[in-house]
């Protein structure tokens, strides 16, 4: 039965690690498309960049945002993917207390 707990124990720290790391992911892909975004408008802060450039910065933001969930976001038991709620008390797949 300890060696149960334990399990558990290390798929919740798991799991809050994981989340933690989304939430940080999520901060620094926002951060970067509004920095373009404000780029864009405000020339004058630290140069002009072309629209072409500026766009494709912010869609190799979302694809590596996009990449990097589809790397973090899974169980920390059964490895599969988490879905799109990031407050996650279980995974639908294999029942694990995630919190």
């Amino acid at each position: 039965m300890a060696m149960h707990k334990r399990g558990d124990t290390q798929i919740k720290r798991e799991f809050w690690l994981r989340q933690g790391r989304q939430f940080l992911a999520i901060a620094v892909a926002l951060f970067f498309v509004i920095l373009m975004a404000v780029l864009y408008k405000r020339n004058d802060l630290v140069g002009e960049f072309s629209k072409n450039a500026l766009v494709a910065g912010q869609l190799s933001v979302i694809i590596a945002f996009i990449g990097f969930t589809a790397f973090n976001w899974r169980c920390p038991s059964c490895k599969k993917y988490l879905g799109s709620d990031i407050n996650k008390r279980a995974c639908r797949h294999c029942n694990s207390r995630l919190r």
